[in-house]
């Protein structure tokens, strides 16, 4: 079986006034709400698992096509959602119909979590487009399998209803309340565009990161819950929103997080994912600024300009990638989604520039999404040409081999993990930010990719 290796230099971080590199090598082997409480400290980290940790199978095959089921899934939601009028987004994340950037249900890395007083370890998927936190809760009504045993409440001295006078409550929209000691009792709903939902009530909670307990998180508690979440108890939103992870916890974590998701075939088992500014703001990160899309608040937007092949800026125009001013097109950064999507136009150009460039490498027909594929299969490591995104004010990061030339069997095919978007839409997939230390500085609305690596 064909994997591949960590590479000496995962990625170049370089201004326009540099000079980019042309080739890379791919190296081949024979196989809070205002009232949470952060107790012990305020920088905290935990480990990220793939999926894949997960699943049952065993060979690259049922692995690749699994996971290009999931992300077809995930970017037609996308795509659908962020072309729906503006009012379609006034719901706040605990609203009725509720509709997280998780299209499947089954989510791509996750976290593991304790809940409750004592802490109950869960295993939640993280959403960097979604701003509901929500797990399966007991008694279940309906219930999906899960890892773990399933929460139950009622063994927490933590868990507490919300009141009407608690802010969440204000959030939330037709609570109906009255006196502010009466019981919010508001019902949440989360859909995804496949059929899976959470269903249940909005509590306050203790939620534990290693030896750190945050207090008084707002949280859906799921007793109606259906989809393939295969093993994950429930969801950590970490979106641009009100009631997201990050957002509840205020100023204990400065506004930052940042994680570094393991590259595959990497001797990592697990990226990290770390809370706060002392350990989250790498020295040395080149920053790029986000871009805030009032049809899609959640979403974490970046200014991308152009892309490059061999260190050569590709004739694209910037305004392709452009957020409109009513909120349309753009490029969203997305831990859900797999494969980077480009409108159509810069795909092919992409495309085209990458084949022109990688001379002597041996082409094989397409597999599922890819168009672009190749036959390695006896190669102990190739000479590939590098793949940059151009971003605002200067900024370009260029990638290594195993972020674009990804393994789709177990005989050696390979295949350039880029595709057509559906819209003009775009989406920076997981693939391609694997192995780099990526921090969002909410507090002061800019994305840092860091020279640490995982």
């Amino acid at each position: 079986m064909q994997k591949l290796l960590p590479l000496l230099f995962p990625f170049f971080l370089l201004t326009s006034s540099l000079q980019l590199q042309q080739f890379t090598l791919l190296t081949l082997t024979s196989q809070s709400v205002h009232q949470n409480q952060v107790t012990n400290q305020s920088n905290f980290s935990l480990p990220i698992y793939h999926i894949s940790s997960f699943s049952n199978h065993t060979n690259n095959t049922s692995t690749f096509a699994d996971r290009i089921h999931r992300d077809s899934a995930r970017v037609a939601s996308l795509a659908h959602d962020l072309s729906l009028p503006l009012d379609r987004y006034k719901l706040t994340d605990f609203g009725s119909d509720v509709v997280s950037g998780l299209s499947q249900g089954s989510g791509e890395y996750f976290i593991r979590v304790g809940v409750g007083t004592p802490a109950r370890e869960q295993y939640l998927v993280i959403d960097s487009g979604s701003d509901v936190i929500w797990l399966q809760c007991i008694p279940c009504d309906q219930c999906y399998s899960q890892s773990d045993a399933i929460f139950d409440p009622s063994t927490s001295a933590s868990f507490s209803a919300v009141t009407c006078g608690s802010r969440v409550c204000h959030l939330v929209s037709g609570t109906n309340c009255g006196s502010s000691d009466e019981s919010c009792g508001y019902m949440y709903e989360v859909s995804y565009r496949d059929g899976s939902y959470s269903k249940g009530v909005v509590a306050l909670e203790t939620l534990t990161f290693g030896s750190t307990a945050v207090s008084g998180v707002a949280i859906g508690c799921g007793h109606r819950n259906h989809g393939l979440f295969t093993g994950a108890a429930g969801l950590l939103g970490l979106g641009w929103g009100p009631t997201s992870f990050l957002t509840q916890l205020g100023g204990s974590a400065g506004g930052v997080f940042s994680y570094c998701l393991a590259s595959r075939g990497s001797s990592s088992e697990a990226g990290s994912l770390i809370f706060g500014r002392t350990e989250g703001v790498p020295v040395g990160a080149v920053w790029v600024p986000l871009l805030h899309n009032p049809r899609a608040p959640s979403f974490y937007y970046v200014g991308l300009l152009g892309l490059g092949v061999a260190g050569v800026r590709l004739p694209l125009e910037e305004d392709m990638f452009q957020l409109s001013e009513d909120g349309y097109g753009g490029v969203v950064m997305d831990t859900g989604t797999a494969v980077t999507r480009l409108p159509q136009q810069a795909y092919s150009t992409l495309r085209d520039g990458f084949i022109a460039a990688a001379v002597g490498l041996p082409r094989t027909s397409g597999v599922s999404i890819f168009d672009t594929c190749y036959d390695l299969n006896g190669y102990s490591s190739v000479r590939v040409p590098t793949v940059s995104f151009y971003f605002t004010e200067g900024a370009i990061l260029t990638l290594p081999a195993r972020n674009f030339l990804i393994p789709v069997d177990n005989s050696g095919t390979f295949c350039f993990a880029f595709a057509p978007s559906p819209t003009g839409l775009s989406i920076m997939g997981n693939i391609q930010q694997e192995g780099i230390q990526i921090t969002f500085d909410v507090a002061n609305g800019f994305v840092g990719f860091g020279p640490n690596t995982c």
